[in-house]
């Protein structure tokens, strides 16, 4: 089966509405004003670096708009220390001749008077939103120790009338671009560990089957067509390889596949269904949802082969596993009641806290920096995409009018990698 080059749509304007709810223990007062110059540029680079800092729940703003500042400025520390402030970030945003945006910013730690440093980014404006997110990142790292993850992409799926849409956005939903529309679903979408390739299930031939595609040239080519089902593709974190649910030889087992549709190994044997695949981060296990004990739950297995381990025994309904980025934990679906909650498991202890208060919760995903969880949900009679932060005590809704999202999944940290 062949599948044409799809042509990036023009932006998608999901016009997401975020409604942040909770308060983390300890939240940093950052004073934050508009940029200088500012109002000269397409993008509010010091909203968007707000909007971002709010929303992981660890940051409380406070406006320095009035104060006129810049990088370039000697701001009176001790008059933002008698206001409460504990750091400061002030920038300018330069439109140059040849179109690109000279995106300047500085952050001080006003408790210790210090200098913590700034940059300097020039960008076309199309990425003045990325420019953001990087400064949101930088800012993140500099005041908590941990990486940020603003500056990442999410895939998500949005249901309009009949019409399906595959679309890749910021990680706050906004500057959504369409990768793909089709009259028929489009489920289960997994980034590539390049982030430059998603694959998907796709049903445009009348049976699902597994296809990759090239985020920015839109290129597909189809993995996994075989006789019966093809569904639940998951990447080996070396990107050489994906993990897929065949129903090639009858029931619906795991197999093994290669990056260009070679080279099949089944990798799990039963006589259940053995699909929704999560690799380790270091590559040597899958994580999956097997019935074979009667009920759905997760299961491990070594790639290299071996006995299959269960790993949940609370509850009698689990699904869809997640695995951090760092191995220390698992995210999944449970049904309590006649609920299904997004929850959180401690691998090392089995411990276990569920993170949510709905009630239709699916397709939990990590950041890349293992801080916050994306997920779908329902909820004022919609179809909406959640963030929420490990202790479930900061949430952020992304709501829009125009759609029903689904399927989210959280993309990798390209900056990150060597």
């Amino acid at each position: 089966m062949a599948l044409a080059t799809v042509a990036w749509a023009a932006p998608a304007q999901a016009q997401f509405r975020v409604q942040i709810s909770g308060v983390g223990a300890t939240q940093i007062p950052l004073a934050i004003g508009r940029f200088r110059d500012e109002t000269r540029s397409p993008q509010a680079i010091s909203a968007i670096v707000r909007a971002d800092l709010e929303r992981s729940g660890l940051f409380k703003s406070l406006d320095a708009t009035l104060d006129k500042l810049d990088e370039s400025s000697r701001p009176p520390l001790n008059d933002w220390r008698t206001k409460g402030a504990d750091a400061l970030l002030a920038g300018s945003v330069t439109p140059l001749a040849d179109g690109r945006y000279d995106v300047r910013y500085r952050l001080w730690d006003v408790l210790k008077a210090k200098d913590l440093g700034g940059q300097s980014l020039v960008v076309p404006a199309a990425d003045l939103r990325l420019a953001a997110h990087r400064i949101a990142d930088d800012i993140y790292e500099k005041l908590t120790g941990d990486r940020g993850a603003f500056a990442t992409r999410i895939a998500y799926v949005s249901k309009v009338g009949r019409k399906y849409t595959l679309l890749v956005a910021d990680s706050d939903g906004e500057g959504a671009q369409a990768a793909l529309t089709s009259a028929q679903p489009i489920i289960s979408p997994a980034w590539a560990p390049d982030g430059r390739r998603l694959a998907y299930v796709s049903f445009e031939g009348g049976k699902a089957v597994v296809v990759s595609q090239d985020v920015a040239s839109g290129r597909r080519q189809v993995l996994a067509a075989f006789k019966g089902t093809n569904s639940a593709p998951a990447w080996s974190p070396d990107g050489r390889q994906l993990v897929v649910t065949l129903s090639r030889e009858g029931g619906s087992q795991l197999y093994l596949i290669d990056t260009n549709g070679e080279g099949t190994r089944r990798l799990t044997t039963s006589n259940a269904i053995d699909t929704e695949a999560a690799w380790s981060p270091d590559g040597s296990q899958v994580y999956f949802v097997s019935d074979r004990g009667g009920g759905p739950q997760i299961y491990r297995v070594p790639v290299a082969g071996g006995n299959p381990q269960r790993v949940t025994f609370k509850g009698g309904y689990n699904i869809s596993p997640a695995i951090s980025p760092d191995g220390k934990w698992m995210a999944y679906v449970s049904q309590v009641g006649s609920a299904f909650v997004v929850h959180v498991m401690e691998l090392a202890t089995g411990e276990v806290r569920a993170l949510t208060d709905t009630r239709d919760d699916e397709s939990p995903s990590f950041a890349p920096n293992g801080r916050w969880l994306i997920y779908a949900t329902r909820a004022q009679g919609r179809d909406v995409l959640m963030t929420t932060t490990l202790d479930g005590k900061i949430k952020a809704m992304l709501t829009t009018t125009l759609a029903d999202v689904r399927e989210p999944v959280w993309g990798p940290d390209i900056m990150a990698r060597p």
